[in-house]
């Protein structure tokens, strides 16, 4: 298993299950997303910029979506930190995925490509 895949698979559940829907979710939002491991990341790249990457905050075991130029937009779902490029968000595995809002959040960021 190459270390994209490893990613996923390595993880225990809910949040194994969750990161594989958070993966196709993104996919499927826009055909040109490249999904490939960049940065030691599984990353989703568009127009070779990072748009977004998936991640598990360590303390909690929360996944989330990192937001590239994810600052840069006004939603009340994200959470921006000190952080100067992404911004995240969470989302409980133990509860349905709100595809809505992801859409919503991506179409915002998708203006700024």
């Amino acid at each position: 298993m190459n270390p994209l895949e490893s990613f996923y698979f390595e993880k225990e559940e809910p949040v194994k299950s969750c990161l594989i829907a958070l993966k196709s979710i993104i996919q499927n939002y826009h055909l040109d997303f490249e999904h490939k491991w960049y940065y030691r990341l599984p990353c989703f790249l568009y127009k070779k910029q990072i748009f977004c990457y998936l991640w598990v905050e360590k303390k909690t075991q929360t996944p989330y979506i990192a937001i590239g130029k994810g600052v840069q937009i006004n939603h009340s779902d994200l959470i921006n930190g000190d952080r100067t490029f992404t911004s995240l968000f969470m989302v409980n595995p133990n509860e349905d995925i709100s595809i809505d809002k992801i859409h919503a959040i991506f179409n915002e960021v998708m203006k700024l490509y």
